[in-house]
């Protein structure tokens, strides 16, 4: 496959995904397809996930954890195997109720017209707050305990 075939097969995955589509995504990689993200305490989502049963744990852990106010790829990059994405994400983490945003960078590498690797950057700082449950009134007891 080319590199604007790799570029329109990545491109309409993100039409899956914005649609909801995720059985469909999901056939737009191959069975032995590793997705990593960074390791990130209190994100459920996070790490690495192995094969097409795998990555849709992934997306089922995402769509319990999170709601995308804003998702939106920006920028397409193509060439040999690979494809980058840039984007910003706006989110909401259902567990605390708090918002977030993050720029991102994807990387996907393709073959035969399908992603064999998916590789996720994006704001780790931002993501970990929002989801960090609050502080318990065990640290606020010690800190009156010194006053």
């Amino acid at each position: 496959m080319g590199i604007q075939e790799n570029k329109q097969a990545v491109m309409e995955g993100y039409r899956r995904f914005q649609s909801g589509d995720i059985r469909k995504l999901l056939d737009l990689y191959h069975d032995d397809a590793e997705w990593i993200g960074p390791e990130l305490a209190f994100v459920p989502f996070s790490g690495a996930f192995h094969g097409k049963t795998g990555i849709a744990q992934f997306f089922a852990k995402l769509d319990e954890a999170v709601h995308a106010d804003r998702f939106e790829p920006a920028e397409f990059i193509a060439d040999g195997d690979k494809v980058v994405v840039t984007g910003f994400a706006s989110w909401l983490a259902k567990p605390t109720g708090r918002r977030y945003d993050s720029d991102w960078v994807h990387v996907f590498t393709l073959r035969d017209g399908k992603v064999s690797r998916f590789e996720a950057y994006y704001d780790t700082a931002a993501t970990e707050k929002a989801f960090r449950p609050e502080q318990t009134s065990q640290a606020s007891a010690a800190a009156q305990l010194h006053h």
